[in-house]
């Protein structure tokens, strides 16, 4: 039997967090020894995972990127194949991979209050020891996304795929191509897959507020013409991060407004044969579900070159040749794309237990969106949902690098927040708080947040920021625990 290995600190997932991660780890806390472990063969994560076609991200790269690390090409709405070379990158830069230990997908780690320590497994029977575990592998479940069993679906004489795994060897030049979704992946697939098409079909049941704006910041470009790399990258960098947060705080206040005005110029950008009720008028508010961004309007382009459709309906079934919707219409398909939306997972599927006791994620209050009532030494790294999300997961890794330096300062060994000063924090709801489908599919197995801090998760980076930043860590929630009792609440 092999003995484990040990680290201080133990990194799971390769991909734009996790990497992160790693890069402020060694910045903060070069005398710390890590690991990152990967479940997959390459570093990447979602951005080499999903390989549809037009895949990019939905939003600007000044925000996604990393702060430490400029981003250089032009295009601040990038496409995946540049974002994943960028996160690779900056793994080589850093020298990041002799960390990363591939293959190593882990199922279960367990806390030792006696050690103070985590023992940590993987599928393939490696195990690991560190102080502390950091999760950085997301919220959704790699191995597919959601499957809906459509009746019929075994009928359908096409092809069906999901973009989770996309085959690179699919065919679709001159087919009848329906895509069932009205997500980004969706908005992203039409305009992607016009051009070789016969004809793309955008099939929803609801619709979603989309946002049109132009895959280039100008203003962006004249400053990183007048500025130096670094000083650039900051300056554009503040300033996505203060209209981001000024147009969702607006938005918010004001949905009547924002529902208006997103609606015109949705209309404003459609051809007369294609009305924007009811294929663009959503029944919620502005971010309850998170708004869809076509860069260039490239969405509404494909609309108006007749290369491409929408149909707002439901679905009865699939039939040899296509789609049969409850109206009676059916669409004709040589192949469906079932756009239809990520299956989560708290915790990467990690089986997690402190002291021989199972946590049940879905019971869980999570601290600062972070962290967990009882559960020392571990954090879980999740972005936001209003703006990029790296700007959550650095702020997250500078903040786990805070505690470990309080930690080795303060001759602490463990740092756990109060569970019992969850039971204050107000009504619970999901850390993910949006009225999309696969949020409320995962609603009851992913944890809590409260109303009040620390046990809420606010989308308001400048606000955490400072909060992550600067704020005492010890706050009256974290307890902090000595070697002769790691458990204890003193601070």
């Amino acid at each position: 039997m092999t003995s484990a290995e040990h680290v201080d600190v133990l990194i799971v997932g390769a991909g734009l967090s996790g990497v992160g991660a790693a890069c402020r780890l060694q910045e903060r806390l070069p005398g710390k020894s890590y690991a990152v472990l990967e479940a997959r063969d390459t570093i990447g994560g979602t951005w080499d995972l999903f390989r549809y076609p037009g895949i990019r991200s939905d939003s600007d790269m000044f925000t996604l990127g990393y702060p430490f690390r400029p981003w250089k090409d032009a295009k601040a709405i990038a496409d995946g194949p540049s974002i994943l070379s960028y996160v690779r990158e900056t793994a080589a830069a850093y020298d990041i991979e002799r960390h990363i230990r591939f293959g190593h997908r882990v199922v279960g780690a367990s806390w030792s209050s006696a050690e103070a320590r985590w023992t940590v497994s993987t599928a393939h029977g490696a195990t690991f020891t560190c102080r502390f575990l950091y999760l950085c592998s997301g919220y959704y479940d790699y191995a597919g996304g959601h499957v809906v069993d459509f009746p019929g679906r075994a009928e359908f004489a096409g092809e069906i795929v999901h973009p989770q795994q996309w085959p690179a060897e699919l065919d679709y030049d001159g087919k009848q191509v329906v895509v069932i979704g009205s997500g980004a992946t969706a908005v992203t697939l039409v305009p992607a897959m016009a051009p070789r098409a016969a004809r793309v079909t955008m099939l929803q049941r609801s619709p979603s507020y989309i946002v049109a704006r132009p895959g280039r910041d100008a203003l962006a470009d004249r400053i990183r013409a007048l500025l130096p790399e670094n000083l650039a990258h900051r300056v554009v960098r503040g300033k996505n991060v203060v209209m981001g947060t000024f147009f969702f705080q607006l938005m918010r206040r004001l949905p009547d407004w924002a529902s208006r005005t997103l609606r015109d110029r949705v209309a404003a950008q459609l051809p007369a044969s294609i009305p924007v009720d009811p294929h663009f008028v959503p029944g919620y508010a502005p971010w309850d579900q998170r708004l869809c961004l076509v860069p260039d309007a490239d969405l509404f382009q494909a609309l108006r070159s007749g290369k491409a459709d929408i149909v707002t309906d439901r679905i009865a079934r699939f039939t040899p040749g296509g789609v049969l919707l409850e109206s009676g219409r059916e669409l004709p398909a040589d192949v469906i794309v079932t756009a239809t939306g990520l299956r989560l997972m708290a915790f990467g599927g990690i089986t997690l237990s402190v002291d021989g006791r199972e946590i049940e994620p879905g019971e869980q209050r999570a601290y600062k969106g972070m962290m967990f009532g009882g559960i020392p030494n571990l954090a879980w790294c999740v972005g936001y949902t209003n703006n990029s999300w790296t700007l959550r997961a650095d702020l997250t890794s500078q903040y786990v690098c805070r505690l470990l330096e309080h930690l080795d300062r303060r001759g602490f060994v463990s740092c756990t927040p109060d569970a019992a000063a969850a039971s204050g924090a107000g009504r619970p709801r999901p850390i993910v708080d949006l009225a999309s489908g696969y949020v409320k599919r995962a609603a009851a197995d992913l944890p809590k947040q409260g109303g009040r801090r620390p046990w809420m998760m606010r989308q308001n980076y400048l606000l955490d920021f400072t909060d992550m930043r600067f704020n005492r860590l010890d706050d009256g929630v974290m307890r902090f625990g000595r070697a002769d009792s790691p458990a204890s609440a003193s601070r």
